[in-house]
């Protein structure tokens, strides 16, 4: 009899990223990975001590691709405009990471969930940059753009509507500029 196929940590994530490019994070059980995987149950439950805690690693890897994302707009000439490019580029490239992080229900108001972590206070910071205004006053500014970000973001990953990359960098640069001048305006 041939030696047992090590099945390691790192191939157990890959195969359940995979599940989830498609499919929502419901759909990841043990099964279905073990059956990806050609092997039982026993590599999965070794390497993690329950679903909860594979599915948590999982949704960490598929932040990290949404923040390598962002850090790429930021490094734009235009970062804050760079960074909600790359929102949208992240949620047109893999829809369902994007729905995973962004489509579900968090009882979390709109600005708190925008500034939730680092990434989120780094883009009201480089918004500071664009606009001129205070720390308060551009996160309640970033508010409004990000749910007008989210809707475009959330069009193009459910495949509502298609939009090319200059339609959708015209509507966020002209929106983002009336509601600046509107807000200086009034």
């Amino acid at each position: 009899m041939p030696p047992a196929r090590k099945v390691r940590r790192e191939d157990i994530i890959k195969v359940t990223l995979d599940i989830l490019k498609n499919e929502s994070m419901e759909s990841v059980n043990a099964r279905r990975i073990a059956k990806e995987l050609n092997c039982s149950v026993q590599p999965i439950f070794y390497n993690f001590e329950n679903m909860e805690e594979l599915k948590s690693v999982a949704f960490k890897e598929i932040y990290k691709i949404y923040i390598d994302y962002i850090r790429k707009g930021e490094r734009e000439e235009r970062s804050y405009k760079g960074m909600g490019l790359s929102y949208i580029k992240f949620a047109k490239d893999y829809p369902n990471y994007f729905k995973i992080i962004f489509m579900g229900r968090t009882e979390m108001t709109a600005e708190k969930f925008i500034s939730n972590d680092d990434i989120g206070i780094d883009i009201i910071k480089k918004g500071m940059e664009f606009t001129g205004f205070s720390y308060e006053e551009q996160k309640k500014f970033h508010v409004k753009v990000w749910i007008f970000t989210h809707g475009i973001a959330t069009l193009v990953a459910t495949r509502t509507v298609t939009l090319s990359d200059d339609e959708i960098d015209l509507l966020l640069t002209d929106t983002v500029k009336a509601m600046v001048r509107g807000i200086k305006k009034g």
